[in-house]
């Protein structure tokens, strides 16, 4: 964000912070001048305070969304930075945009911190995302990830402890994203780690193996090319072009 931008936003942040200030401060005097007062009526007094709650709160909650609107005008897309070699994917990482966002929300008032909850879904971890703004408004994002520890034949491939952890860096990453409304250079569909990675079955494992046999194909580097280490963690988008593969060698 350059100097210009930050001085403009700072500026258009304090021109409609300052009058909630002084109005709040006023009623507070006000307030203070009435509890002295006996012949005030204080059923009154609380209702135009109550009223008064209200219009503060309207207010913090216009400048949370125009200071989004300036967050996001700030934002560009980024980069991939990361690999999936079981999918051959590429994904930014939770580091590349926090690299490049933080400096911007933070600019804009925004802070954010993460928890964890309970998901209605089994198996499941909800990560929660508190963005507070300056002017008083917050607001929660959540993200229900899951958390089982298994793949897509239904056997364990994490520990429930790497399981939890994975699901939980995941959610952060994918609510960062969310908040901002954040594009990526690349697609960005690394989430198979957190439960969603489809592997190829028993049989269709066997057959591709069978089939290197077959061709005489060199079975440690068919499966170093193809990044993964035996027949069974090929997924089912990589099946296809490595049948091809071997085909092409037969012939």
């Amino acid at each position: 964000m350059s100097n210009k931008t930050e001085l403009m936003q700072n500026e258009k942040s304090n021109a409609v912070a300052e009058p909630v200030q002084d109005t709040s401060l006023a009623m507070v005097q006000a307030l203070e001048r009435a509890a002295t007062d006996p012949n005030v009526d204080v059923t009154k007094m609380e209702r135009l305070w109550d009223m008064h709650q209200k219009i503060s709160a309207r207010q913090a909650e216009m400048q949370f969304n125009s200071a989004m609107t300036e967050a996001q005008s700030e934002m560009r897309p980024i980069a991939a930075d990361a690999s999936n070699p079981q999918t051959r994917s590429k994904y930014a990482s939770y580091a590349a945009l926090d690299k490049k966002l933080r400096p911007i929300y933070t600019g804009a008032g925004f802070a954010l911190s993460f928890d964890t909850g309970e998901s209605p879904l089994e198996s499941h971890v909800r990560v929660l995302c508190y963005v507070s703004h300056k002017s008083g408004h917050s607001r929660t994002y959540h993200a229900d990830m899951p958390a089982d520890g298994k793949g897509a034949k239904g056997g364990d491939v994490m520990t429930k402890t790497h399981a939890a952890g994975s699901a939980m860096s995941y959610g952060m990453r994918y609510l960062l994203k969310l908040i901002f409304n954040v594009a990526i250079g690349e697609d960005d569909d690394d989430g198979n780690k957190a439960g969603g990675y489809s592997y190829i079955t028993a049989e269709q494992a066997a057959n591709l193996e069978a089939l290197a046999e077959e061709v005489g194909a060199d079975k440690k580097k068919f499966l170093a090319y193809w990044q993964v280490s035996k027949f069974e963690d090929f997924s089912t988008k990589q099946y296809t072009n490595a049948v091809k593969s071997l085909e092409a060698k037969r012939k």
